[in-house]
């Protein structure tokens, strides 16, 4: 059985930072080599070249190591940084580490749990096709086991950090006999996170086994759950399976459940109680009375232009990317909610949900 977790969200201070982190470990709110997965937001442009993600997964392992954790072991700790925080979306980390057993808060219901796998190295000629779907759904299954969900139900959220193309694994593919599915690496962020979010639909029985020629095509097949993020920093799927399982006792719960579009904050509500919290019919931000740990959504501007059968101009304007536009966008409808704007919105939502909207995850302390 996997030990009961510990969840805090905290503030970044600057681009390096990782002081928060520091401050939870020396006052004994965490330990530091019980930290089992980060997720967060650093304030780069979030594309090909965002290196803040970099700059911040140094800055927390290094806190780690330096409070005591294993190196080789916080080498190996799933570090997921999501680049851009547009509007007025704050920079943060979301930490999860196991407690104590004697720590525990028992439960007989079923409480946050956790597991982490690597997958297979994803070639650059696997981007986007069912080599990279196959691989995927492999490692899904293996984090499921480690996090001791056996009831894809249980399954909320599925944070995945992928590789994209870059120039230089493009010439390697090519160099070698093969073929890429696109030269446009900022484009290759969209085919990277899709063919992953089709792996993790696949692993869940979401769908059935899609074809090459689905991916990006038919946004028919998603995952409810999925949350993918693409980079440079790694050669594999980096999974992190986040659910509900019997017997490891503890205080938070997760819950999920999908926004319809990008103005949809119904659907962020219907997440958090999901997540097991009671609201009113019409809840307000004073409703969460505290105890909203985080939210985590994926969110996309919709292939026809178009929010609630009005037109907009996202996917024409070429002076500022849709990725930032409709970030910013959804990170004020998910603050606004919320009343936090440190929250986790990721753009680039291929089979995550709905075409125009995504999934919406919520972690809450039931104390």
């Amino acid at each position: 059985m996997p030990d009961a977790i510990e969840v805090r969200k905290v503030p970044i201070h600057s681009v390096a930072d990782a002081s928060e982190l520091e401050r939870l470990i020396d006052d004994g709110v965490l330990h530091a080599e019980r930290v089992v997965a980060i997720i967060g937001k650093t304030e780069g442009n979030g594309g090909v070249n965002d290196y803040t993600r970099i700059i911040a997964d140094r800055a927390f392992r290094e806190v780690l190591v330096a409070r005591g954790a294993d190196p080789a072991r916080v080498a190996d700790v799933p570090i997921v940084w999501s680049g851009g925080t547009d509007g007025v979306i704050s920079p943060h980390a979301t930490i999860f580490a196991t407690v104590p057993p004697e720590d525990v808060t028992p439960s007989d219901d079923k409480r946050l749990s956790v597991g982490f796998a690597m997958s297979e190295v994803l070639r650059p000629e696997d981007i986007g096709r069912t080599a990279m779907i196959t691989k995927v759904a492999a490692a899904v299954e293996v984090a499921m086991e480690r996090a001791g969900i056996t009831d894809v139900a249980d399954v909320h959220y599925v944070q995945t950090k992928t590789p994209l193309l870059t120039l230089s694994t493009i010439e390697d593919a090519k160099s070698r006999g093969e073929t890429v599915f696109t030269e446009d690496t900022l484009y290759s962020m969209d085919v990277s996170n899709g063919g992953t979010a089709l792996g993790i639909a696949v692993a869940l029985g979401e769908i059935a086994m899609p074809r090459d020629e689905d991916v990006l095509k038919d946004r028919s097949l998603y995952s409810a759950v999925a949350s993918c993020s693409s980079g440079v920093e790694l050669d594999r799927a980096q999974v992190v399976v986040v659910g509900n399982a019997h017997g490891v006792g503890g205080r938070y719960r997760i819950g999920h459940s999908v926004m319809d579009d990008a103005l949809d904050a119904d659907g962020i509500w219907d997440a958090v109680r999901d997540a097991g919290l009671d609201l009113p019919e019409r809840p307000r931000t004073a409703d969460l009375d505290g105890r909203l740990v985080n939210v985590f959504l994926k969110c996309e501007a919709s292939g026809d232009g178009k929010v609630r059968g009005r037109r907009n101009a996202m996917l024409d304007d070429s002076d500022v990317h849709w990725h930032r536009q409709i970030k910013a966008a959804v990170g004020g409808v998910t603050a606004s909610v919320t009343g936090d704007p440190a929250v986790f919105v990721s753009v680039s939502a291929a089979h995550q949900g709905p075409d125009g909207g995504g999934p919406v995850a919520a972690i809450v302390d039931l104390g």
